[in-house]
């Protein structure tokens, strides 16, 4: 009797955790191509999602950092308590959790303004403040990519090639683009693609999350 009323009591904390990682990136997304859409002078060609932190609507991609970033971490720590132990299970999840923690420091620091949004802003200047978002969106990107390696490992040990292949592809996708916007050469394409890669990486998230809910 103690033993199911102890599973009961776990199981239900951690399906909610990871209902959390699960809606994290779809939310994320929702909020930010709505705020894409209405927001005069933002360009997804030119502009990535962190610079809807600017303006006097910027408080709602601040906060949609957060609440993701918060989401994100309680979904890694649903991972990491329904995940059987090994090298994946230990490092996926925690690498998630770093992401989710990026995002929360993306919130703090937010992205300078520049190249014409908000509208009327000139040449994007780096702040103190900028630098600390690029650097912690780097390190949170950095460790979605390398959790997509990690979890196709498992994949691949399990006997799940599909699953281990779609993983693989998705941190090279991502890896790809997020260099070419780091190169300092963010064209029309080279920003659309990383829009597309960050929609699949946390596509990839939101998929891994459901089916270890499963």
């Amino acid at each position: 009797m103690t033993i199911a009323a102890t599973r009961t009591t776990t199981a239900v904390p951690t399906r909610a955790l990871l209902a959390c990682g699960a809606i994290s990136g779809p939310l994320y997304f929702l909020t930010s191509f709505t705020q894409a859409a209405v927001r005069d002078g933002f360009d997804l060609t030119k502009h990535p999602a962190s610079m809807l932190s600017n303006g006097d609507a910027g408080w709602i991609q601040v906060t949609n950092f957060l609440v993701t970033g918060i989401l994100m971490i309680a979904g890694a720590i649903g991972l990491s308590r329904t995940l059987e132990p090994g090298r994946g299970s230990t490092w996926g999840p925690r690498l998630l959790g770093v992401f989710g923690v990026s995002l929360l420091f993306a919130a703090v620091f937010k992205a300078d303004a520049g190249n014409g949004f908000p509208v009327g802003s000139g040449p994007a200047t780096l702040s103190t403040a900028g630098i600390l978002h690029m650097t912690a969106g780097s390190v949170g990107f950095l460790s979605l990519i390398v959790a997509t390696f990690v979890f196709a490992s498992r994949f691949s040990r399990e006997g799940h090639r599909g699953w281990a292949i779609c993983s693989r592809a998705t941190g090279i996708a991502f890896f790809a683009s997020f260099a070419g916007i780091s190169s300092g050469n963010a064209n029309a394409v080279v920003m659309l693609a990383f829009w597309a890669t960050v929609l699949l990486a946390w596509g990839w998230v939101t998929a891994v999350v459901i089916r270890t809910a499963r």
